[in-house]
């Protein structure tokens, strides 16, 4: 067992305490935020904002967050580089519903989901098993994280990760481990929410005593700059930021008004967006040589 003094005690395998249980018996993804058993915020443009929603809306939106992130690595059923689609691997899978999205709509030749959390593998095999069966030469699941990836120099060509690096406790090692398993000419993309770079100091307090993930460990108050500094000296070059806070927070917390929450903290997420201290970002890079 190891410790981290900024982030909490970590297991033997490198799981916080609040990363265990939320993910492991708490169930994340059976919550009615994530409607549908997607784990993410979801990707509002598109769903008019002044009717109520429905469950179909929920489901889209964070279906359209998957489609946002990976049409800036391929087009929807597009090939890649010299006509191939390529393999691709989401760091940090959850249930594995992106992942099989990627594969159904995108049209990799192979998709690999990895999570940190057996827990969370176990559900993915369950809720994807008909997948799995039916095309298991390009479909997998495995077991790592972010900063020690289970895989092979230059595995794949395309990485992704899905509103899972705010989670992540070593962003250098997450960015030498993606720049590792890519191939020459690969790319990569991460969405979630960082700090902005324009942002005051004391931000980490002020999300801890407005967001109950920051205060528990859960969520880290990463600023957009670790990241971007991170890919950049990890010799991953055409690195890019682009800021979708506006098509992700207001939806969501409209989506939250209308539905019975046990806690109230998860409404505070718009109010940390308007007032600057965090935003919602893609994050995308390219490792260099290919063609």
């Amino acid at each position: 067992m190891t410790r981290d003094d900024a982030t909490g005690v970590l297991d033997d395998d490198g799981v916080t305490p609040a990363v265990r249980a939320v993910y492991g018996p708490q169930d994340l993804s059976s919550v009615p935020a994530f409607l549908g058993g997607f784990i993410n915020f979801g990707h509002w443009d598109g769903i008019p904002l002044d009717r109520p929603f429905t469950a179909e809306d929920r489901v889209r939106s964070a279906r359209n967050l998957y489609r946002h992130v990976l049409s800036t690595l391929t087009a929807p059923g597009g090939a890649g580089v010299g006509g191939r689609r390529g393999r691709a691997v989401e760091v940090g899978c959850g249930l594995g519903l992106g992942c099989a999205l990627a594969l159904e709509e995108f049209a990799f030749d192979s998709v690999t989901g990895m999570d940190i959390h057996p827990d969370q593998l176990e559900r993915a095999r369950g809720a994807n098993a008909a997948l799995l069966s039916a095309a298991p030469e390009r479909f997998r699941f495995a077991r790592g994280a972010a900063e020690s990836m289970p895989f092979t120099d230059g595995e794949f060509d395309r990485l992704y990760s899905v509103e899972a690096a705010q989670h992540f406790r070593d962003l250098a090692a997450f960015a030498r481990e993606s720049a590792r398993v890519l191939r020459p000419g690969g790319r990569m993309a991460v969405t979630s929410f960082f700090v902005p770079g324009d942002a005051k100091g004391g931000v980490a307090d002020a999300l801890a005593g407005r967001l109950d993930s920051f205060a528990s460990g859960l969520d880290v108050a990463h600023p957009v700059g670790t990241l971007v500094d991170a890919l950049a000296a990890a010799g991953l070059t055409e690195v890019r930021t682009e800021s979708i806070g506006e098509s992700v927070w207001p939806g969501f917390d409209r989506f939250l008004a209308a539905i019975e929450l046990p806690v109230t903290w998860p409404r505070n997420f718009l109010g940390a967006y308007r007032d600057g201290l965090l935003d919602y970002y893609v994050i995308t890079a390219r490792r260099p040589g290919g063609v």
